[in-house]
């Protein structure tokens, strides 16, 4: 095992983290190593459970403000383990190459902000304020038992956050590319389309969903949503699958049904969009007497982090440990950040993101102790800013 002693160092600790198979929503005693290694820093560690998902908060302090580190500990399933070139739960350390699942995403980041917290306490002693830590062994899951309601959990108790760092990892190749100071809604849609099953020699005995089901997606992918917002692409819509099940050619189906997703930025709302597909389902059954069925789920909305102090001491932290100037983006898919925007500012940085997912997920060791000296210095640097 390795020696986790010195927890400056993120390596160890970024390695026992990946030897505990967490795929979720297993904890597989990861949240055990993590709350011994916080707690030996100080830290006060609590588990809450939620149905089948173990969760983590972990603070040292009791003032304000409180700057929260987020991130989760689960991991997606590795898929074949022969064509990894190092066996993803061995963690192992091969020419400056740290390897295995969650080495990237997000398990190498969570060991480089407890490295980040113990070079900072070595200097320091202590905060002007608090530091905590909201990790979930959810996130790569449904995201219904973890960061949701621990929120809810360690807020109802009076806990405030001021600002949160959530270790994603933003960069596309090399570290200090990238923050990412918001992100995209997205909207699931599944369109359901009923008509009458019948002979495809006597279609007026029956009325066939399909062309019905065709002329609402028309209606929907051919409208171009926005050209952009500030910090953000355009939105789109992305039809994933069209579905009838009908293996006869002389058959008429009853049902015809598709499922589609939207990525928004900030000119909709969840709202907005969801009342506009209705509205297109709604003129689209003027012209027929099929029965249009709709379900529609926003999953997160899209925000913004506006640029203030905070974003601005995490751009020069990065640049001063990496020689780079992080573009401010929002792009790449969903994030826990999503929810914690409702409590406070939060920004993400973490590795980079290139084998995320990937068989042979990895990271240079150098960049993460590079990422544990940048969260050292964010933390310097907003206490000094932020202090009461």
């Amino acid at each position: 095992m390795p020696d986790m002693s010195d927890l400056t160092d993120p390596i160890p600790l970024a390695r026992r983290l990946i030897q505990a198979p967490s795929i979720t929503p297993a904890d597989a005693g990861v949240l055990d190593i993590l709350s011994g290694a916080l707690s030996a820093l100080g830290l006060n560690c609590e588990r809450f459970r939620f149905e089948d998902v173990d969760n983590l908060y972990a603070r040292i302090g009791t003032t304000r403000p409180v700057f929260c580190f987020a991130g989760h500990t689960d991991v997606v399933p590795p898929g074949d383990e022969t064509v990894w070139t190092k066996a993803p739960f061995a963690a192992e350390v091969s020419e400056g190459v740290l390897w295995g699942r969650g080495a990237a995403d997000m398990k190498g980041a969570i060991a480089a902000m407890t490295a980040g917290v113990a070079r900072y306490l070595d200097v320091h002693g202590s905060a002007p304020g608090s530091i905590a830590f909201l990790i979930t062994n959810d996130e790569e899951g449904p995201a219904i038992n973890g960061t949701v309601k621990l929120l809810e959990a360690v807020t109802a108790r009076g806990e405030r956050f001021d600002h949160c760092l959530v270790g994603e990892p933003t960069n596309p190749h090399a570290l200090g590319e990238t923050i990412k100071v918001g992100r995209r809604g997205s909207l699931n849609a599944v369109i359901t389309v009923t008509g009458r099953q019948g002979h495809v020699a006597y279609p007026e005995k029956a009325e066939n969903p399909i062309p019905v089901l065709m002329n609402l997606l028309n209606r929907l992918t051919g409208r171009t949503l926005d050209n952009g917002a500030p910090h953000f692409q355009p939105s789109n819509l992305e039809v994933t699958s069209i579905d009838v099940g009908n293996t006869a050619h002389n058959v008429i189906p009853a049902k015809a049904r598709a499922k589609f997703n939207i990525r928004f930025n900030t000119t909709y709302t969840g709202e907005t969009l969801t009342s506009w597909i209705r509205d297109e389902a709604a003129a689209a059954r003027l012209e027929q007497t099929c029965d249009i069925d709709l379900d529609l789920k926003v999953t997160g909305e899209s925000f913004l982090t506006r640029t203030d102090s905070f974003i601005d001491l995490l751009k020069s932290a990065v640049e001063t440990e990496t020689g780079r100037t992080p573009t401010l983006t929002t792009g790449g898919g969903t994030s826990d950040a999503r929810f914690i925007k409702n409590y406070c500012p939060v920004a993400e940085f973490g590795l980079v993101g290139a084998t995320m997912h990937q068989a042979d997920e990895r990271a240079p060791v150098s960049d993460v102790t590079a990422l544990a000296r940048i969260y050292t210095d964010v933390l310097t640097r907003y206490f000094d800013t932020f202090k009461s």
